[in-house]
C-alpha cells in the first residue's frame, strides 16, 4: 500500500512549513513538496496606505530580513516619483543594506547550517543544533555570532533601527553621515572584513569535508534549471542593476529592468499551500529557475571586490559554470558574506558617503516597481499609486517563491538519496537539510514561540502504521 511521510514543522529555517513525501506500494517515491501553511496577507493589507509609508509597513513583513523589503519599497518609491537619490544618499543605502546581508549569511551559515556541517546529517538531533555547535566548535561559534552583530550594528546605525529600519526615504535617506558615526562605522568594518574572510575560509573547508564524507550530497543534489539575478558591469550587485536570466546551459536569455518583471515572470496558484510558485516565461513556454546566491553567481561575470572575485573563479572552476550543485548554495553564500564584508569597506571610505542624502520628491499616479537582490534571491514590491498618493494595489514577488519548484524538486532528491529504505536518524534531516541550502523565508518569516517538535507518520490506507517524534 502506498505510504505518506509528514515532517512538521521543518526545523531551522525561517517560517514554518509541512514537507509531504509520497510513496508507492514499492517503496518508491511518487511525489514530494513543501507545504507553506502561512498567510500573511500583506499584499491586501498595503492596499489604500499612504505610499510614502510602504518602507514603514512592508518592512515589518519579515523579522530576518526586512531591510530587503524596506529598500524595495523605497526604490519603488523613487520610481514613483521619477527621481533618483543624490550619491550619498545611495551610498548609505547600499551600506545599509550590506549590514544586512552580514547579518544574515552569517546566521545561516553557522545557525541554521552550521550544525549539519559540523556535527553532520545523522547526528543526535538533541546536540545538532547551535547550543552543540558552540560545544563543538566554540571558537568559530563566537567569531560567527560576532560577525553577526557587527552586521547587525551597521544595519541598525544607518538604518536607525535593529529590526525594521525607518531612515531610507522615497528621493534619498534622512539623516547625513557625521565624522563620529563613519569613525565608528569604519571600525565595525574592518573588523567585519577580517573575520568575514576568516569564517568564509571556515565554513568552506567544512562544506567540503561533509560533501567528501557524502558524495551523493554533491553528485545527486544535482537540478539543472534556468537561474535569474541582478548584474551591474557584468558583476553581481545586490542592491541596483539588470536582471539576466541565463538557462541550464549558461547561455543568456533575458536582460530587463526590474519594472519589465511581469512580462517574463508568471505567478501560479497552488490548492495545497499558500505559497504561490513562480516561472520564467520565455518564448511561450514555462521555465522552472532558482534566484539566490547560487544563481547569483551563476549569471555574472565576477565579484566587485578583490577577494570575493578570487574565491569566485575558484569556485567556478572546480564546480563548474553554471554550478546546478544544490548544496552549492552554501559555498555561493559564502562568497557572498565576504563580499559585504568587503564592499562595506568600500562604501564607508567613499568621500561621497557625507555628502546630502536626499531630494525632494512628488508622486505621480500610476505603477511603480522597485527590486534588490535579498539574501535568500530577487525582491520585487509593485505598488499602483493613484492621484492622492494612495496604493491602489501591491504585489510583492519574493524569492522563496520563484525557488518554490526547485526547493520541491531538491527534497524529492534528498527523499530518493538519504530517507528512502535509510535509518531515522537521516530520515529526519536530510530533506530538512536540502531545504536550508536554499534559506527559505517563508511567507518571509512568521516564528512560533517555544518548542520545534518533529513528527514524521506512515499511513496506510489513511490508519497510521509507524510514527517517529522528537521533542524540540
Amino acid at each position: 500500500m502506498s505510504q505518506t511521510i509528514s515532517i512538521d514543522p521543518v526545523t531551522r529555517i525561517e517560517g514554518h512549513a509541512t514537507v509531504f513525501l509520497n510513496l508507492a506500494e514499492n517503496g518508491s517515491l511518487e511525489s514530494a513538496g513543501l507545504v507553506v501553511n502561512e498567510l500573511r496577507g500583506f499584499e491586501r493589507i498595503l492596499v489604500g496606505m499612504e505610499a510614502d509609508r510602504m518602507p514603514l509597513i512592508t518592512s515589518r513583513i519579515c523579522g530576518v530580513c526586512p531591510s530587503a523589503h524596506h529598500l524595495a519599497a523605497v526604490k519603488a518609491l523613487d520610481a514613483a516619483a521619477g527621481v533618483e537619490p543624490p550619491p550619498a544618499g545611495k551610498l548609505l543605502r547600499e551600506l545599509l543594506y550590506m549590514g544586512h546581508f552580514i547579518h544574515s549569511h552569517a546566521l545561516s551559515l553557522f545557525v541554521l547550517q552550521g550544525p549539519d556541517l559540523v556535527l553532520g546529517l545523522d547526528a543526535d538531533p538533541a546536540v545538532r543544533n547551535i547550543v552543540g555547535l558552540v560545544k563543538a566548535v566554540p571558537e568559530v561559534a563566537k567569531k560567527a555570532i560576532r560577525l553577526r552583530s557587527l552586521g547587525q550594528k551597521i544595519n541598525e546605525l544607518v538604518g536607525g533601527r535593529g529590526t525594521h529600519p525607518v531612515t531610507a526615504v522615497a528621493g534619498g535617506i534622512s539623516f547625513r553621515l557625521d565624522a563620529e558615526k563613519q569613525r565608528i562605522l569604519g571600525e565595525w568594518i574592518d573588523e567585519c572584513v577580517v573575520l568575514g574572510v576568516e569564517l568564509g575560509a571556515t565554513a568552506r573547508d567544512l562544506l567540503l569535508k561533509r560533501v567528501e564524507a557524502d558524495p551523493e550530497l554533491l553528485e545527486q543534489w544535482v537540478l539543472p534549471t534556468w537561474y535569474m539575478g541582478t548584474v551591474k558591469d557584468n558583476k553581481v550587485n545586490l542592491y541596483d542593476g539588470q536582471l539576466r536570466v541565463i538557462d541550464d546551459t549558461g547561455k543568456i536569455q533575458l536582460e530587463f529592468p526590474a519594472a519589465e518583471y511581469r512580462d517574463h515572470l508568471v505567478e501560479s496558484a497552488l490548492n495545497w499551500s499558500y505559497m504561490k510558485p513562480t516561472f520564467i516565461r520565455h518564448q511561450g513556454e514555462k521555465h522552472a529557475y532558482r534566484v539566490n546566491p547560487l544563481g547569483r553567481l551563476n549569471v555574472a561575470a565576477g565579484m566587485e571586490t578583490p577577494l570575493a572575485d578570487q574565491e569566485f573563479r575558484a569556485f567556478h572552476q572546480n564546480f563548474g559554470n553554471p554550478c546546478h550543485a544544490t548544496i552549492m548554495h552554501i559555498y555561493a553564500r559564502i562568497i557572498e558574506l565576504i563580499y559585504a564584508c568587503e564592499k562595506a569597506k568600500e562604501l564607508i571610505t567613499d568621500p561621497r558617503i557625507t555628502g546630502e542624502t536626499r531630494v525632494p520628491v512628488q508622486f505621480r499616479p500610476g505603477r511603480a516597481v522597485g527590486h534588490v537582490e535579498a539574501p535568500r534571491g530577487c525582491l520585487f514590491h509593485d505598488y499602483e499609486i493613484d492621484e492622492k498618493g494612495i496604493v491602489r494595489s501591491a504585489n510583492l514577488v519574493v524569492a522563496t517563491q520563484q525557488n518554490y519548484e526547485s526547493i520541491n524538486q531538491s527534497i524529492a532528491q534528498a527523499a530518493q538519496t538519504h530517507v528512502i529504505g535509510k535509518q531515522d536518524e537521516q530520515l529526519l534531516n536530510a530533506v530538512e537539510f536540502a531545504i536550508r541550502c536554499y534559506d527559505p523565508c517563508l511567507s518571509c518569516a512568521t516564528h512560533a514561540v517555544g518548542r520545534m517538535p518533529l513528527d514524521l507518520v506512515f499511513r496506510r490506507q489513511g490508519e497510521v502504521v509507524r510514527q517517529v517524534r522528537r521533542d524540540g
